[in-house]
């Protein structure tokens, strides 16, 4: 029985061969890596003084390398901290009723605050937490790179919990998991290729608002950290096309560089959390993540840190079980639903009295009537702009998604497209727009549409990508024509991925318009009338209580829009169109 057993082959056997190049390779670029993290991070904590800090940076193109390390240093803190609050935020939205009416209401909130809005608060309070040290600016710059990347995750890890399947959440009571197995176990698992996705179109955002993020521009002061983005800003300060143009083509390779060594592994390897029946026999591949299934490090490491995964379930089960009763006696329930809108309304009365106090003793209440004017405007470069990214890419995007040869090669250029900071081209426009003499009014829109759209592209090919082989499969069977193969197979797959996309776009589109609406090259300023210049001059210009009218008025536009008719299309979207 021994010997027959034997001859079966083993787990190991089915694996990829090992190689000691592999290993080598692998250990140099880990090595390397840890190298320039320790070199670039000593530069984020030096001497600062608030009264002579630099307004802007050096230009020589010697120094952009070191530049676009410290940029990438920040782009991935920020994505690690938007990852964590991704977590923690949809896992209690979606796991506790109650508090999800305070929690996605606040969420659609910070989408709507613009990058200005967070910065013109946050950066006095981060210096004052790190006096004498530029680690204050830095937090403050790399919580602006937060606020612009967060959100989207936050959204469609959230949609993901919800449309969980129900054997999940049977299974996992059956099985007595912990609240802490049942997160990395169920949740994360089956919200890895959404979350991966969105953190790519997140990325991307983070680069577009990076030019804001690093050369501060509040309360009349103006602060630069080294960075590809204050680089931008200073070389359009200069009228300096040719080092912008440096600056552009520093960061196509990076951005390439980062999808073949991140970006792409990770979506490979995001594959495998992918629930069908049947498998595409034509599925995606990555040189590195190859490399990595080669070498003996992996497992290696595996081998280390495997022996500490009982003891920390172990220690985790003081958070309780992954349940929660199936019946609550309705007094009690009422009492509680009670309490805690009475709590909420309290917080939301004295915060909005203060609120209107203090703009109707500053500006008075005509400034709101006045930005609303000028909101209506951009909400209508909003609208035309998700008009024609829907119509744009809702088709490619289905075309991207469902052909893995087709992926393999588009997915590399959209990541190129949507990640490359769209702002950076601004300057050039402007330059374009001043000598042709053309307005910003119409050019304002394509601007947005910049930033914007790619979030539309993304949800769509990651929601086309997701429909299980097995639908598709029958479907060709069924030998459906086009016109109802788009209506009964791919509009209703696709819809709530398009729903959560175009939620993030529109949210994106409104903070795209605070860099769109005003556009700066030399000592020449183009300015389109709209709710975006507004914030963007009273933040300049540190007039405080213009920068609360604005921001609150863009708030309501956006969470107005959400709550009448994204959250209704959601709704749609969970009950009928989930798979």
């Amino acid at each position: 029985m021994t010997a027959g057993l034997r001859s079966y082959p083993s787990r190991g056997a089915l694996d990829r061969p090992r190689s000691r190049w592999a290993d080598v390779a692998v250990f140099l670029g880990a090595a390397i890596l840890i190298w320039i993290i320790v070199k670039v991070s000593a530069g984020m904590h030096v001497p600062f003084d608030q009264a002579t800090a630099a307004t802007n940076i050096s230009t020589d193109p010697a120094k952009l390398p070191y530049y676009a390390a410290r940029s990438l240093l920040r782009m991935f803190i920020a994505l690690g901290v938007s990852i964590v609050f991704t977590f923690v935020y949809a896992e209690a939205a979606a796991r506790l009723p109650r508090a999800e009416k305070a929690l996605l209401p606040a969420l659609d909130i910070l989408q709507s605050v613009p990058i200005l809005g967070f910065l013109s608060v946050t950066v006095t309070g981060f210096i004052a937490l790190f006096p004498g040290s530029s680690l204050g600016l830095e937090c403050a710059s790399i919580f602006a790179i937060f606020t612009s990347q967060a959100w989207n995750m936050t959204f469609a890890f959230h949609h993901s919990l919800l449309s969980q399947p129900r054997e999940l959440d049977e299974a996992a009571r059956n099985l007595r998991l912990s609240r802490w197995q049942r997160f990395w176990r169920v949740d994360v698992p089956s919200g890895m290729f959404p979350l991966v996705w969105n953190a790519m179109m997140s990325f991307g955002g983070g680069w577009f608002f990076l030019t804001a993020a690093e050369a501060i521009s509040v309360n009349n002061r103006n602060y630069a950290l080294p960075g590809i983005g204050s680089y931008v800003a200073s070389a359009t300060a200069d009228s300096a096309t040719g080092k912008v143009l440096l600056a552009i083509a520093v960061m196509i390779i990076m951005v390439i560089g980062l999808n073949v060594l991140f970006w792409r592994p990770i979506t490979v390897w995001a594959e495998r959390f992918r629930v069908e029946d049947s498998e595409s026999a034509d599925g995606p591949r990555s040189l590195v993540l190859d490399l990595l299934r080669r070498s003996h490090i992996p497992g290696l490491l595996g081998r280390v840190f495997g022996p500490l995964i009982f003891p920390v379930d172990r220690a985790m089960r003081m958070f309780g079980l992954a349940e929660h009763p199936l019946y609550v006696p309705p007094a009690r329930r009422r009492a509680a639903d009670v309490v805690f809108t009475l709590v909420v309304l309290a917080a939301l009365i004295y915060g909005a009295y203060h609120m209107l106090h203090y703009i109707g003793t500053t500006v008075g209440f005509g400034e709101i009537a006045h930005a609303l004017g000028l909101g209506g405007i951009t909400l209508i470069r909003v609208v035309v702009l998700l008009i024609l990214a829907t119509a744009v890419w809702v088709p490619i995007g289905v075309w991207i998604g469902l052909n893995p040869k087709v992926t393999r090669v588009a997915q590399p250029i959209v990541q190129v497209l949507a990640s490359f900071p769209a702002n950076f081209l601004f300057p050039l426009v402007g330059a374009v727009l001043i000598a042709t003499g053309a307005s910003l009014q119409w050019a304002g829109t394509l601007l947005m549409a910049l930033g914007a759209q790619w979030y539309i592209l993304f949800n769509v090919i990651a929601g086309a990508a997701a429909v299980p082989n097995d639908l598709r499969e029958a479907a060709a069977n069924l030998r459906l024509p086009r016109l109802l193969w788009w209506r009964k197979l791919i509009l209703p797959a696709i819809f709530p991925s398009y729903v959560t996309g175009a939620i993030t776009a529109a949210g994106g589109a409104w903070n795209a318009s605070i860099v769109a609406e005003v556009v700066k090259f030399g000592d020449h300023t183009l300015t389109a009338t709209g709710l975006g210049a507004y914030i963007a001059e009273a933040t300049s210009s540190g007039d405080s209580p213009r920068i609360l009218v604005g921001v609150l008025v863009m708030s309501c536009f956006v969470v107005g829009f959400n709550r009448f008719f994204w959250r209704r299309l959601y709704a749609l979207a969970e009950r009928r169109y989930s798979l």
